[in-house]
């Protein structure tokens, strides 16, 4: 039986792995930790609260008794760091709240698992497991080769620079200290229980309410995309399965711009639903302004997860949109409330 500890698990992929987890693994004992931010929320997870394996503790992972506390109470064995402040928007805006968690609070949690650990006897089956993004790499051309575990970093965002530098950090503590640590850098997300401020929930519910979808400079910027649960999946293979100190690139081998994205999710929003007020649902897009700094193109090279572990995307990126799309039709009363938090 594992003790796991899931920081940031009120939050979009952290609430959809402790779903996965819980699902597939049962016996094992879920604790939550999350300082519910505006993109963190109870109602996340509130249906799991009932089981008698899951655990809430509302609390900032930059308080060191906090964490060392629920680490000692819940006898934790594996800690799963989904914490983090993610929308690159808000982080040219407002840099220090990214430096402050991403950094600063990476750096507590991991001095408090180091002491925790230490003061075990540092078993053999602990784990610290830091999830990351694939921005930390930079931006690519179009003939560009993918991102992979070799790639220097070259973030470029304050968001991607936090992100690099608590990789670096989580590193750092396995080469000093030997603490038993894995992290994984992961492709673009969608699916259930993603923030309205993200890009595809954000033209889900501008389509549902007839807004405008405003689309970024000429919207020919290219992501790979990865629906949730293939995540969570590779996520639960690597925790289970740990190779000490090493790092995973996780990559839905979806590679789209946005435009064709965003063209593709109001075709399919028109298909799924005949309540939409504005139809065909593409005369909603609007060009802005393009983002300072704007990022071309992210590629993720998956080989490395693949032979280590023999995993593969189960849903294909218009198997994904559908799910996500018929989720936020039928879940109004999830989002709706989000809206001003924006």
């Amino acid at each position: 039986m594992r003790n796991l500890l899931i920081t940031g698990g009120a939050g979009f992929i952290g609430s959809n792995f402790t779903r996965y987890w819980m699902k597939n693994n049962p016996d094992d004992i879920i604790t939550v930790f999350d300082k519910l931010t505006y993109a963190g929320t109870e109602s996340n997870f509130i249906d799991l609260s009932k089981n008698s394996n899951f655990n809430f503790v509302k609390g900032d992972i930059s308080n060191y008794e906090l964490i060392f506390e629920t680490l000692k109470k819940f006898k934790i064995t594996h800690l799963i760091n989904f914490a983090a402040e993610s929308h690159v928007d808000r982080s040219i805006r407002t840099p220090l709240s990214f430096i402050e968690t991403n950094v600063l609070g990476t750096y507590i949690l991991l001095q408090g698992f180091k002491d925790y650990w230490n003061e075990n006897g540092k078993p053999a089956c602990f784990l610290f497991h830091h999830v990351s993004t694939d921005e930390v790499y930079g931006s690519l051309g179009i003939d560009d080769d993918s991102f992979d575990e070799q790639t220097s970093y070259n973030p470029r965002s304050p968001y991607s620079a936090s992100k690099a530098s608590s990789d670096h950090l989580v590193k750092a503590w396995h080469h000093t200290y030997d603490l038993p640590i894995q992290i994984s850098n992961c492709s673009n997300n969608y699916g259930p229980f993603h923030f309205p401020e993200k890009l595809v929930p954000k033209t889900i519910i501008n389509i549902i309410m007839g807004k405008e979808i405003p689309l970024y400079g000429d919207g020919e910027n290219i992501r790979d995309w990865i629906y949730v649960e293939d995540h969570c999946k590779a996520l639960s293979l690597i925790i289970k399965n740990p190779k000490i100190g090493q790092t995973f690139c996780i990559g839905g081998s979806n590679e789209i711009s946005n435009k064709e994205l965003i063209n593709m999710i109001c075709d399919l929003n028109d298909e799924l639903s005949s309540s939409h007020p504005i139809r065909p649902s593409r005369q909603l897009i609007k060009f802005v302004k393009d983002r300072k700094g704007h990022d071309f193109r992210y590629s993720i090279n998956s080989s490395k997860l693949k032979t280590n572990y023999d995993w593969k995307c189960v849903f294909s990126l218009e198997d994904g949109l559908r799910e996500t799309i018929n989720w936020y039709l039928n879940n109004v009363a999830w989002w709706d409330p989000l809206l001003n938090k924006q």
